[in-house]
């Protein structure tokens, strides 16, 4: 997957889509628009499990993230990731599965 930051040609940057996404690179301002697009590059994988690393630090960043995904029609549900996982530092994505002819 690739995003266009600040929609400049020079700040795209590849990303892998194999179900965790650091967001340790991006600026909170991106954030909407690179979970949508993460989400879908996910889905159209077959990848319906993610794992979202945001750090721990105040939990603001975490919490923008959540309430991003409480609102978004392909998320299932989500949680905090376990220790092994990140704990309080990253957060469990499960999503819809695709059903008809967007599954293959």
């Amino acid at each position: 997957m690739r995003t266009s930051l600040n929609d400049r040609e020079q700040d795209t940057v590849e990303i892998p889509i194999d179900g965790v996404l650091d967001l340790h690179t991006f600026s909170p301002k991106d954030l909407p628009y690179l979970l949508d697009d993460y989400i879908e590059a996910c889905l159209e994988r077959g990848i319906y499990e993610i794992r979202i690393i945001h750090g721990k630090g105040k939990g603001i960043l975490r919490d923008r993230v959540r309430a991003l995904l409480s609102r978004h029609a392909s998320v299932d549900s989500f949680s905090e990731a376990p220790l092994e996982a990140g704990g309080w530092g990253a957060t469990l994505v499960l999503l819809k599965e695709m059903s008809g002819e967007g599954k293959s």
